[in-house]
């Protein structure tokens, strides 16, 4: 059986014996067939909106307004989508004052190539433009607490807005529960201390943080309830094919239209879970597997099917590295991953470290699992380093499960691991 692996901006090629693979788990969502543009989905979805929310009936009399913005991580087809908000917003009002605000969240800052590849030239040179920073104290300012307890801080282009709206992307998401929404607030334009309080061990540990739960989820109720704070009145979210490209899209009552958006979604991306002794995944490609830090998220849809003890492999070409120094540091200088995770759980919640919640449970899978991780030569200290096992290759990562699991391994391969939610 032949497979096609997201990696970067290319695929890596595997071909496995029939009778060896156990199963292969793949959303949905490239069946969609989308009715039109990408533009013609938005505008419909705009025009339709959920709650009865015009865009452009909610410029009227307001001075300024904020959009959210995803960054660099996330592939939001922005020029799908911020045209025709910004025009909206201007039928409305031609006057109104508009500020693209750039999601960062914990994220490094978004440069400006990245910008205009996400948006064009013609919007980053003629709309104001502010990146968020999580880390400026002095941009961000306190309007409320959250029910966990946190302090709700955000950044002040959005705290002192008119109007507060965002655009986003839905996809299933690995604590969370689902991306989009409530999201481009907390964690997208918070302060660091309230997305570290929202991202604490007790709430990770919990069992309904889990990819595609919102109920009972202590991260999502925290979200809902910053986006409620801080005003958020309209976004416009899309589902995306494995191409990237708009499929379905959500606008209006930024809860309503989530709600409808993850319930789409989930109908298209959940599968059951298949036990084998090798499970192998990918994180979608660029820009998705820009770093390890974001390739957790597909390692817990491969942890869901790789039963008590299964082998992992992951595809990522990682161009940006580890993504953040804490994650890297935490797994490198523990004794093992059990230890790490016996520290985190003792961590309150108001002492919460950077990337504290990515170790957590990038300790957890290893805890239970070897993770042999296929990137590029430069990364092969830093995932040795960080307790995991470096493949050049494809190929040579399907050697090494065999070692470990024995030559009649069955496998399970779930080609893009972020599609998709698995159930156990």
């Amino acid at each position: 059986m032949k497979f096609s692996i997201p990696y970067g901006s290319t695929k890596l090629s595997l071909e496995l014996p029939d009778e060896k693979v156990a199963g292969v788990l793949e959303s949905n969502i490239g069946n969609l067939k989308a009715e039109g543009t990408e533009d013609a989905i938005v505008q419909d979805a705009m025009n339709d909106p959920f709650g009865g929310v015009y865009l452009r009936d909610m410029a009227v009399g307001k001075k300024t307004a904020t959009i959210i913005i995803s960054d660099h991580t996330r592939p939001v087809p922005s020029k799908h989508i911020i045209p025709f908000m910004l025009k909206s917003l201007r039928d409305g009002n031609p006057d109104i004052d508009i500020t693209l605000l750039v999601a960062t969240g914990f994220h490094r800052l978004t440069v400006d190539n990245e910008l205009r590849n996400k948006l064009g030239d013609k919007i980053v040179d003629e709309e104001k433009i502010v990146i968020h920073d999580s880390g400026d104290a002095d941009s961000n300012v306190k309007i409320g607490v959250l029910p966990s307890g946190a302090d709700l801080i955000i950044d002040k282009v959005a705290a002192e807005a008119d109007l507060l709206v965002s655009e986003g992307f839905i996809e299933p998401h690995f604590f969370a529960g689902f991306s989009g929404g409530r999201k481009s607030v907390l964690p997208g334009v918070s302060d660091r201390v309230t997305v570290m309080g929202n991202h604490c061990s007790k709430f990770i540990d919990s069992p309904n943080a889990r990819t595609g739960v919102l109920e009972g989820n202590p991260l999502h109720e925290d979200m809902k309830s910053a986006a409620k704070q801080a005003g958020l009145a309209y976004i416009v979210n899309v589902v995306i094919d494995e191409d990237k490209k708009v499929v379905a899209a959500f606008a209006g009552d930024p809860f309503e239209a989530h709600e409808a958006g993850c319930k789409f979604l989930k109908g298209y991306c959940q599968v059951d879970a298949v036990p084998a002794d090798v499970v192998i995944t990918s994180n979608g490609g660029a820009p998705l597997d820009q770093n390890m830090y974001q390739c957790v998220k597909s390692m817990t849809a491969a942890e869901a099917s790789a039963g008590d003890d299964g082998v992992i492999i992951l595809c990522a070409e990682c161009a940006d590295g580890t993504g953040g120094d804490g994650f890297y540091n935490a797994l490198k200088n523990c004794s093992s991953p059990a230890a790490l995770m016996d520290e985190i759980l003792k961590v309150p919640q108001d002492k919460t470290q950077p990337d504290q919640w990515e170790y957590q449970i990038q300790s957890r899978i290893l805890m239970h699992h070897d993770v042999i991780y296929v990137s590029r030569p430069e990364m092969k200290q830093t995932i040795e380093d960080m307790k995991m096992i470096y493949a050049p290759d494809i190929d040579a990562a399907v050697a090494k499960a065999r070692e470990l699991k024995g030559q009649d391994a069955s496998f399970t391969v779930i080609p893009n691991g972020i599609a998709v939610i698995v159930n156990q």
